[in-house]
């Protein structure tokens, strides 16, 4: 059964914005550290956004700091990515997953099929 589903992708032009969703069922994110993470064509997947349990520490990719804030509910079991000032760049299809914390991976979860995210020029 699919345990993390994102959402909220779509097609965007640069400068616009989008809020994506992670809703995760059958397992509480309450205890773990959640993570989107995005892969663009040609590359690998990178690390986009991290948010504490408690959601009181987050970090970003210097290459979207000051424009996507991470963000999450734990009573909705759900992390949001809310993505400002897209740019070309920032095309690729969007994933979460989850770690425990003292771990160093995101790794609770198979990764699913993501969000696709595309930004036009």
């Amino acid at each position: 059964q699919v345990q993390l589903v994102e959402s909220g992708g779509g097609l965007v032009q640069a400068g616009g914005s989008l809020r994506l969703s992670c809703a995760a069922s059958e397992r509480a994110i309450s205890s773990y550290t959640m993570g989107w993470f995005r892969r663009a064509p040609g590359k690998e997947r990178e690390f986009v956004a991290t948010i504490s349990w408690n959601g009181g520490t987050t970090y970003y990719a210097d290459s979207v700091k000051g424009r996507f804030t991470i963000s999450r509910d734990n009573a909705k079991n759900t992390v949001y990515l809310q993505m400002n000032s897209l740019k070309a760049e920032d095309t690729a299809v969007y994933y979460c997953n989850a770690k425990r914390v003292g771990s160093t991976s995101f790794d609770i979860y198979d990764w699913g099929q993501g969000t696709q995210v595309t930004v036009s020029s």
